[in-house]
This record gives C-alpha cells, sequence and structure tokens, in this order.
C-alpha cells in the first residue's frame, strides 16, 4: 500500500458541504483529500447569483463562492483533485477507492456527492438555466418580484416551490402533464386556494425561449407548452420557469454498500452525520431531501468533519 495514496481523510465531492468539510479537516491537520468528480463545486457552479449565502452582503456568483471555498481549504492544507471516484470498497479498513484507475486508501470517509435536480433535458433549457430557468424557488425566487413564473410539476415539491414563489411573483403557473396533481391533499388545497396559482392540465414544457437584452445578457421571455393530448403547441409569455419535478442523490456509486431511502438519500444516525459504516460519513444534500441549501450543505460538511477527527483520535489516529 503506497504511503502517498494513504489518506487519513477522504472526501467526494466539493461543492459547499465537500469544500467546508475540507476546511475543518485541514485545521485540525488531518490532511484531506478532496476529489471534485465531474462538476466541482457542485450546483453552485450553474447558478448565476448567490444572494441568501451570509457574509455576502452585495451576493456573490456561484462559482466564485466555491472558488473563495476551495482556496480557503487549500489554504489549510486540504489537496483538491479534479478526479471521478469510480469504485469505493468499504470491506475492510482502511478503505479503498479507485479513483481514475488508481488506488487511494482512506482510514476516514467523507461523501459530499450532492443531488441533482432532475430536468426536462431539453437543449434550451440548460442554456437558459441561471437566466429564467432555475430548481430551486428559495435559491432565485428573490429574482422574480412581480413577475408571471412557470412551474413544471404535480407532486409535494411543485406546490411547495408554487405557494413560496407567491411571495415574490405577480403570478405563477402550474404546468402539469396529468389533469390531476400527485401532491398529498394538503398541499393541493394550498396551491388551489392561492388566487396567485393557476394551472395548465395534460400539457408540458418542450422549449425555453428568450432573447438578449441591449446589454448582450441572456433572458428567458416565453415557453412553449404542449397539449399531450390534443399535440397543440403554444408559444406561453413568462419571465421565469421553475422545475419542481424532483432532485436524485448521486448516490449510484454507493448502492448496495451504504444505507438509503427509497429515493437514494443516505440515512445518517440521529444528530450525527455517521452512516451505517463506521468511519463514513455524509454530509450535504446527498443526505438532505428537506432542505437542500448551500449554507445548510457547508453546516452538515462542518458537522461531518468533525466527526471524522473525533473518529480518527478515538481508533488511535493523530
Amino acid at each position: 500500500m503506497p504511503t502517498e495514496n494513504v489518506h487519513k481523510v477522504a472526501i467526494i465531492g466539493s461543492g459547499p458541504a465537500g469544500l467546508t468539510a475540507a476546511l475543518y479537516a485541514g485545521r485540525a491537520n488531518l490532511a484531506p483529500v478532496v476529489f471534485e468528480g465531474s462538476q466541482p463545486g457542485g450546483q453552485l457552479t450553474i447558478t448565476t447569483e448567490v444572494e441568501n449565502y451570509p457574509g455576502f452582503t452585495e451576493g456573490i456568483m456561484g462559482p466564485e463562492l466555491m472558488d473563495v471555498m476551495r482556496k480557503q481549504a487549500q489554504k489549510f492544507g486540504a489537496d483538491c483533485q479534479f478526479k471521478t471516484v469510480d469504485e469505493v470498497d468499504f470491506s475492510k479498513r482502511p478503505f479503498r477507492l479507485v479513483v481514475e484507475g488508481k488506488e487511494h486508501f482512506a482510514h476516514t470517509l467523507i461523501i459530499a456527492t450532492g443531488a441533482s435536480a432532475k430536468l426536462l433535458n431539453l437543449p434550451s433549457e440548460s442554456e437558459y438555466m441561471g437566466y429564467g430557468v432555475s430548481a430551486c424557488a428559495t435559491c432565485d425566487g428573490f429574482f422574480f418580484k412581480n413577475q408571471h413564473v412557470v412551474v413544471v410539476g404535480g407532486g409535494d415539491t411543485a406546490m411547495e416551490e408554487a405557494t413560496y414563489l407567491t411571495k415574490h411573483a405577480a403570478r405563477v403557473t402550474i404546468v402539469h402533464r396529468r389533469n390531476e396533481l400527485r401532491a398529498s391533499k394538503v398541499m393541493q388545497e394550498r396551491a388551489k386556494k392561492n388566487s396567485k396559482i393557476d394551472f395548465i392540465w395534460d400539457s408540458a414544457v418542450t422549449e425555453v425561449l428568450g432573447e438578449k437584452d441591449a446589454l448582450g445578457h441572456k433572458k428567458l421571455n416565453a415557453v412553449k407548452i404542449k397539449n399531450v393530448k390534443t399535440g397543440a403547441v403554444t408559444d406561453f409569455k413568462c419571465d421565469g420557469l421553475f422545475l419542481a419535478i424532483g432532485h436524485q442523490p448521486n448516490t449510484s456509486l454507493f448502492q448496495g454498500k451504504l444505507e438509503m431511502d427509497p429515493v437514494g438519500y443516505l440515512i445518517t444516525k440521529p444528530h450525527s452525520t455517521a452512516t451505517n459504516i463506521p468511519g463514513v460519513f455524509a454530509a450535504g444534500d446527498v443526505a438532505d431531501p428537506v432542505y437542500r441549501q448551500a449554507v445548510s450543505a457547508a453546516g452538515t460538511g462542518c458537522m461531518a468533519a468533525i466527526d471524522a477527527e473525533r473518529f480518527l483520535a478515538h481508533e488511535g489516529h493523530d
């Protein structure tokens, strides 16, 4: 076992959870290695302006915030590698990781691989992501004050997002591909009673339309909506599109190895980031189906690093 590839703390994932864990582990002189994966910086790298992260009164661009976090972790000795973990083996200690064909070993592992919003998989959707298209009402609703937004979805998440958006938007239109909602009764009633919310049934958004302003900035100004029963397509004027069709935790690497809920979120012990395997911890959206905010992810990243530090001390790894 080559000693340069044996780590006290290995972190998989590099969003707010992974990089905060790296900062805390670094300051504890644990020389953490961070495998940043295919999307370094996580979901915030596709977010334009972040206004709700404490400490930035003027807001900060998502990629810039992640870059600042990375540099801070590196300042305290974190080794950030833009590499993807392809395989994990928890059957013996230290844990074995295969990282782009090379073996690494870790006495503790922090999983911060996040969760990805389910998208419509339209080319125009990715083009306007952050320029009118969003998958997080809590993050971006503020930018649509007194505007008209469309929400896609029919479950509890969609009703919650739509109801939240009425605090900012003048009008919210829910587009659902069926003629009845999947949301719980209480969430349905709350949305249907809200005078700012209306519904387009049996329909799907098939394209995002937009234009550039005088400064060359992209901006969504309509969506194409197709009636799935009649096939009729209309251009629907709006200022924003919120996707509320769920999230998928990035846990396929850990299937059959770690305890997770039916959706795939990692399960942690109460008041802890510990998973069912001693020495393996989970932080951020990968274990959080409820809040999914940068600041809450960072908080659990801090917790995971402290949990890992205490675990190592208990095991006699100074």
